[in-house]
């Protein structure tokens, strides 16, 4: 006969789960910041409100007269039109300095080297100045006509003729000085650009019978334009204010140069010099919004290619699984 089963050991009473306390991390480093910020912008803007040498209601009057509203003008169009011919310059140099012929590539990087050594003021006095050099500017066969003479050809060689005192005006030295400025700086951005782009687009391209020019304009930089198009923005941001440097020109119908003119026949120069901040910060701010919306652009199609490929990885990874 077999011995009873032993008795089953008490079931264990529930314990009660105590609730956890969280104690939220403290930063008493962020509350001394934002204190101390808070009192400066505070002391700034009583400084701002109270301060009479700021003469706001002067400022207000004439930081908006014709004058300064076609500095306005002339500051905008010559921030284009510099930047327009900058690019330009800069694909064109760009694609010269990656040139495997070293003569091409060797003029390119002496561009290069040259207009971004020389500071912009400097280069743009110099060409406001380039009338001392080249009195005359004109377009013909390079010696002498009365050598013309021994072939029984009379009349002048020249195709045209300008005045160089008359054709390098203020505005158009400034725009010389800016925009060559401006396309060597642009060219080590649009090389950059390029370089970022794999080796094997290029490949891959040549491989279906398209020339280097081609490929450049259909394959590498569309995709080079993400690359390119962040810092070309901050590059027109910097050459807006850089439109303030043809006062020493000098370009007189400039916004700095107007309303520095206005300071100084009324002998109020603080005022105006604000009025200036705040007209470039408008500006720049325009452009930075512009900047922003250009920038989303051009990340949508990488955004949308790492979706893709996401997309596919898992899709290899679930069937792998299965």
């Amino acid at each position: 006969m077999s011995a009873p089963a032993p008795p089953a050991p008490p079931a264990p009473s529930p314990v009660s789960a105590e609730p956890i306390k969280a104690v939220p991390l403290r930063h008493p480093g962020r509350w001394v910041g934002i204190v101390v910020i808070t009192v400066v912008v505070a002391m700034f803007l009583h400084m701002i409100v109270t301060n009479s040498a700021f003469e706001w209601r002067f400022m207000f009057d004439n930081m908006f007269k014709p004058p300064v509203l076609e500095g306005v003008r002339t500051t905008l169009w010559m921030t284009v039109a510099a930047m327009a011919i900058g690019v330009v310059l800069g694909v064109v140099v760009s694609v010269m300095r990656l040139s495997p012929n070293p003569v091409i590539s060797a003029s390119a990087w002496a561009y290069t080297w040259f207009f971004r050594a020389i500071p912009r003021v400097v280069l743009l006095v110099l060409f406001g100045n380039l009338g001392i050099l080249y009195r005359e500017v004109g377009l013909g066969l390079p010696f002498d006509t009365r050598l013309l003479g021994l072939f029984g050809v009379d009349g002048s060689t020249q195709i045209f003729h300008l005045d160089a005192r008359t054709f390098l005006t203020g505005v158009v030295a400034g725009l010389l000085g800016l925009s060559l400025s401006e396309g060597a700086y642009m060219a080590e951005i649009v090389r950059a650009g390029i370089q970022s782009i794999d080796v094997g687009q290029n490949e891959a391209a040549q491989a279906l019978g398209m020339g280097r020019l081609l490929s450049m304009r259909r394959i590498i930089l569309p995709q080079a334009m993400r690359v390119i198009v962040p810092p070309t923005g901050n590059e027109t941001i910097a050459m807006l204010k850089d439109t303030a440097l043809l006062a020493f020109v000098p370009v007189t119908n400039e916004l700095f140069f107007q309303l520095s003119a206005i300071g100084n026949r009324t002998f109020q120069v603080f005022p105006m010099l604000v009025a200036a901040c705040l007209w470039y910060l408008v500006m720049t701010s325009v452009l930075m919004v512009g900047q922003f919306y250009i920038e989303r652009h051009f990340a949508r199609g990488v955004a949308g290619r790492a979706r893709e490929r996401l997309h596919v990885a898992t899709a290899v990874t679930g069937a792998g699984l299965e």
